[in-house]
């Protein structure tokens, strides 16, 4: 069959292994120094290898290749673990679109319930993969965290039937942490492709770039906090929009911290 499929330039990779760790099928290996591509049917294709790749090696293409085989991933990896069952890796940042019924969200609005309006997984910008299915055709979110937790009423005034991504400029942002490095207030990890790579940025402007340009999205939306630190959101989305060379339709909304909206 002919599919979606990575492709991995031997000669942009330096070999850092970033893409092994990332890629939860185990499609990825390192042969000679070099990351490959181990099995075409160990591939699903959501590209989660991606957006780590700090050379900007791997990339998309259409060839002929296996189907992607789910149980043959699970063997592997199975295996790999000594036949226990697989703990290792975060499963939770696969791609997935969630199906919701329309009769169960009527059945929540006569309890009184307030039905998720969540679409898809994972929702963190850092996460997502940047060619997620889920992306086609779709009107996109793009929030600070702290919004919905502000907003009462945030899943069905912005989230209603769009692909939703978060993050915070401020804690995202790759600074020296408060104290110094090696201080008890030192938690942070090194961005992904270490300092100065293309994925050391300080905000999302090139991932939302690539989500941009990469997919049809009908229209984007930004809600944004009315505190100062959150205009970072704000400007990477329009970065973002500039840098894609598309015209799409969009919007800023801003939510006062009394969970008022402000424009």
């Amino acid at each position: 069959m002919v599919r979606k499929i990575i492709t991995i330039d031997r000669e942009k990779c330096n070999g850092c292994g970033l893409c092994v760790k990332a890629c939860h099928e185990g499609a990825i290996g390192i042969i000679d120094g070099k990351a490959s591509l181990l099995r075409d049917d160990y591939c699903d294709g959501l590209g989660n290898c991606l957006p780590v790749c700090p050379t900007g090696a791997i990339t998309f293409e259409e060839r002929e290749a296996n189907e992607y085989n789910e149980e043959a991933v699970k063997m592997n990896i199975n295996n790999k673990m000594g036949g226990k069952p697989s703990v290792g890796g975060c499963s939770g940042s696969n791609a997935r679109t969630i199906k919701r019924a329309e009769d169960s969200q009527d059945s929540a609005a006569v309890a009184g319930k307030t039905q998720s309006q969540l679409n898809q997984w994972p929702v963190q910008i850092k996460l997502v993969p940047v060619n997620a299915p889920y992306f086609e055709g779709a009107n996109l979110l793009v929030s600070a965290d702290c919004a919905a937790y502000t907003y009462g009423n945030f899943h069905n005034d912005f989230m209603k039937n769009k692909i939703v991504l978060i993050g915070c400029p401020k804690l995202d942002h790759s600074t020296k942490p408060q104290g110094g490095e090696g201080s008890p207030l030192d938690h942070s990890t090194k961005p992904q492709g270490g300092e100065g790579s293309p994925l050391d940025k300080g905000d999302y402007s090139e991932k939302l770039t690539e989500i941009i340009k990469q997919n049809n999205l009908k229209s984007v939306t930004v809600v944004r906090m009315e505190v100062p630190c959150c205009g970072g959101i704000e400007q990477a989305v329009k970065n973002a929009l500039l840098n894609s060379g598309k015209f799409l339709p969009w919007q800023i909304v801003t939510i006062s911290i009394s969970g008022e909206i402000l424009d």
